[in-house]
């Protein structure tokens, strides 16, 4: 399998998982010039900007561990982006890292919040 189509299925469990939390998914990868956010998702009043991460094995560390701040900078570049164009600037968001490993997911809420990014 190539690693577009990986990815796509880590998607996709990712999109069941919080289907079964009962989290409303809105909208999957949502592109634009400043990046790509990977699940666009609704909680309670909340929308939830998430990025997936799919690894085969920990063998290179745990996968929020490629979300840096390069990548985090692009999410909330992007995410402002959502905001705007919906008209959704007095919503409270959260940024949320989804990992799947071979042995289950682990949503880490809140990994990172817009504090020092530009």
């Amino acid at each position: 399998m190539n690693r577009r189509g990986f990815g796509a299925e880590g998607e996709q469990a990712a999109r069941d998982y919080l289907a079964q939390k009962g989290i409303r998914v809105l909208e999957s990868n949502f592109r634009r010039p400043t990046g790509e956010i990977d699940i666009i998702a609704k909680q309670r009043g909340t929308l939830l900007f998430v990025e997936v991460k799919r690894r085969s094995s920990l063998r290179y560390g745990r996968p929020a561990e490629a979300v840096d701040r390069a990548k985090q900078g692009h999410i909330l570049r992007t995410a402002l982006l959502y905001l705007q164009e919906n008209r959704l600037q007095d919503v409270p968001v959260r940024f949320d890292v989804i990992e799947v490993l071979p042995d289950g997911i682990r949503h880490i809420e809140n990994a990172f919040d817009a504090s020092g990014l530009d």
